[in-house]
C-alpha cells in the first residue's frame, strides 16, 4: 500500500493522465474547434510535465524520501517521454486531421520488410535515447540530491535499462530483421 501513496508514483500517473489531455485537448482545440494558436500553446505546455516529474523526485529525495519502484521508473518514464513523445503526437495529429479536417487517411506500417525494420531500428534507437535520459538523471540526482543510500538505491534502474534493451533489441528489431529474411 505504501508504493500507492508514494509521491513520486503519484506524480507520474499525473503526468500522464496530464500528457493526454494536453496532447487531446491541444488536437481538438486544432481541429474540431480550428483554434490553432490555443492549440500551439497547449501542446507547447507538454513539457512542463517532464519538469514537473523531475522537480517531484529531486524534492522527494531532497527530503529523504526512501527510493523505491517509482524513483527507479521516473526516469524511464522522462526518458520515453523525450523520445516517444513527439512521435505519439504526430501519429494522434495525423488521425485528428483525418478524422476533423479531411487529411489523407494514415499509412499503417507494414507487418513485415524492410520498412518495418527501418520503424522496428528506428523504435530501437529511440529507446536507447530514453535509456540514456534515465541514466543521466539517474546520476544527476544520485550525486546532487540524493544522499548515499539512496544512490545505491537509484542505480538499480541500471539493471532494469540493460533488460529492457536487451529483450528490445531480440524482440523489435533483430526479430523482424531475421523474419525478413525467411
Amino acid at each position: 500500500m505504501g508504493e500507492l501513496t508514494n509521491p513520486v508514483l503519484l506524480t507520474i500517473v499525473a503526468c500522464e493522465v496530464g500528457f493526454w489531455v494536453l496532447v487531446i485537448g491541444g488536437l481538438g482545440l486544432r481541429y474540431p474547434v480550428r483554434s490553432r494558436r490555443a492549440s500551439t500553446v497547449t501542446l507547447a505546455l507538454v513539457p512542463v510535465l517532464d519538469v514537473v516529474l523531475v522537480v517531484a523526485v529531486a524534492i522527494d529525495l531532497h527530503r529523504g524520501g526512501e527510493v523505491g519502484f517509482a524513483h527507479r521508473v521516473a526516469g524511464i518514464y522522462l526518458g520515453c517521454t523525450v523520445m516517444f513523445g513527439h512521435r505519439v503526437i504526430q501519429w494522434l495529429d495525423q488521425r485528428f486531421a483525418h478524422r476533423f479536417a479531411g487529411g489523407p487517411a494514415p499509412v499503417p506500417v507494414p507487418k513485415a520488410g524492410p520498412e518495418r525494420a527501418r520503424r522496428e531500428w528506428a523504435d530501437f534507437s529511440r529507446w536507447l535515447g530514453a535509456a540514456a535520459i534515465a541514466a543521466v538523471l539517474t546520476v544527476v540526482l544520485s550525486y546532487t540530491v540524493a544522499d548515499a543510500g539512496q544512490r545505491e538505491q537509484l542505480m538499480g534502474v541500471f539493471g532494469s535499462l540493460g533488460v529492457i534493451t536487451v529483450i528490445w533489441f531480440l524482440t523489435g528489431p533483430v526479430w523482424v530483421t531475421g523474419t525478413r529474411r525467411s
